[in-house]
């Protein structure tokens, strides 16, 4: 492994070209090409649940934003259970070798913005400046932002190249 790949950054300062390791490009690329992640909660009795969300990052806090419904069940267990991870993963469409898709699993920590604060306000505009079709969800009252806090992440990135992220070289990464 490329001692790179595991240096830590300060959280305010995105990965220096010098220190960013092949890993960490492929990474960041990932984080914003794709817009959809797999989310994975647990239930109000303790079971697995997944579902699929949209999401946007937020470069200068390090969350990943999502606007989820009072109506989903993901909802109510992230309000019960606020740990959960997201899978983002390269597509799959035109892939030679589906098993050696690029993908990262992030451990999650989730906060509900109020509805009127100013991290309310800014997740929106981060949201809708990615996915602008998402402005009809904005207006709904029954929908929530939720900021979902890096708490560490493994990567892989084909055979043979995978390995673990610390959520302060995740973030610096989401910045990049």
């Amino acid at each position: 492994m490329n001692p790179s790949d595991t240096a830590p950054n300060t959280p305010r300062d995105p990965a220096p070209a010098a220190t960013r390791s092949r890993l960490d490009d492929v990474l960041s690329a990932l984080l914003r090409a794709r817009q959809t992640a797999t989310l994975a909660t647990i239930d109000e009795a303790g079971s697995p649940a997944v579902s699929l969300v949209p999401y946007a990052l937020d470069p200068d806090r390090g969350d990943v934003i999502v606007r989820i419904s009072a109506l989903a069940a993901h909802t109510r267990h992230l309000r019960c259970h606020p740990r959960a991870a997201l899978l983002i993963a390269e597509g799959e469409d035109g892939a030679d070798n589906v098993h050696a898709l690029s993908r990262v699993a992030i451990d999650v920590e989730a906060t509900f913005d109020a509805a009127d604060g100013p991290d309310a306000v800014a997740a929106e505009r981060l949201y809708l400046a990615r996915h602008p079709a998402g402005a009809v969800l904005a207006e709904l009252p029954d929908f929530a932002w939720v900021r979902l806090r890096p708490l560490g992440a493994r990567q892989v990135a084909g055979f043979g190249a995978a390995r673990s992220v610390d959520a302060t070289r995740l973030i610096s990464l989401m910045r990049a």
